[in-house]
């Protein structure tokens, strides 16, 4: 016997009931992703975040630690003098290509020096020379690294160093009073001409939670679920109605009211 719940008006049932089905597992979803995603102040602009660059002094001193969730990838502006006989070369593979990332130190208004990164070379033997005199720079500040980074110490050459960090560059330097990081300059410093520029930090992987979307999630969930038990018992009670009607004709066939027949009656 055909099937109740297969019948056109339940076909279309059936259909509805997956539509919405589907619109719900997809708004949980998307409200999922939304509620981890970074917030819209985390995702920045680089050539925005130069125009709104921070005095270099402002947030920290020479020599204090660089928290850096608080300063680093921040954009920063400084005035000094490059020191080119101190500059310095750092191995650095950049799309899949060995080269040297060209760092020197920069000392700023206050006596104090901040490593520069200039930008990269795959030949380090066409290295232009740096602006002279008073400058400014603006680029953006980065942690010193470390170790963890991949970068392993090992011997160097003159006038190379394993890795950009105050713990290295000072014993090739002889600085009292040094900034911890180092300032990556952008392509349109005088200072990366006839270098590569260095790309830009990427912004805060840290992730806020967006209760907002959270909660929407949760409400889509639940009329998903609403939406599934209120088919689920639409179908229980038209099969309980369709089994009905054929328990009354069996049990008339039984004898009436479901009562068995009597032998001679």
């Amino acid at each position: 016997m055909r099937s109740p719940l297969l019948t056109p008006r339940w076909l279309g049932i059936h259909l509805a009931a997956l539509i919405v089905l589907a619109v719900c597992v997809a708004g949980t979803a998307w409200q999922v992703v939304r509620s981890f995603e970074p917030d819209r102040e985390t995702i920045t602009n680089p050539i925005e975040d130069l125009a709104e660059a921070r005095p270099l002094g402002r947030d920290f001193e020479p020599g204090e630690y660089m928290h850096p969730d608080r300063i680093a990838n921040n954009a920063v502006q400084t005035q000094g003098q490059y020191e080119a006989q101190d500059q310095l070369l750092v191995p650095r593979v950049m799309d899949g290509t060995e080269g040297y990332d060209v760092v020197l130190p920069l000392i700023a208004d206050d006596g104090a020096a901040i490593a520069i990164n200039r930008g990269w070379t795959e030949d380090p033997g066409t290295v232009p020379e740096p602006p002279g005199g008073r400058i400014s720079v603006t680029g953006w500040l980065l942690p010193a690294q470390t170790a963890e980074d991949g970068i392993r110490p090992m011997e160097m050459p003159e006038g190379q160093v394993e890795r950009i960090a105050p713990a290295v560059l000072l014993q090739e330097w002889e600085y009292e009073a040094m900034y911890e990081g180092y300032i990556v300059v952008p392509g349109s410093d005088p200072a990366n001409e006839g270098l590569e520029p260095v790309p830009p930090p990427e912004p805060p992987t840290g992730v806020t939670v967006n209760w907002r979307s959270l909660s929407y999630s949760v409400q889509w969930g639940m009329f998903g679920v609403s939406a599934l038990v209120f088919w689920i018992i639409l179908m229980r009670r038209e099969l309980t109605e369709a089994r009905t009607p054929e328990e009354e004709r069996a049990s008339e066939e039984d004898g009436s009211d479901g009562q068995p027949v009597r032998a001679g009656s």
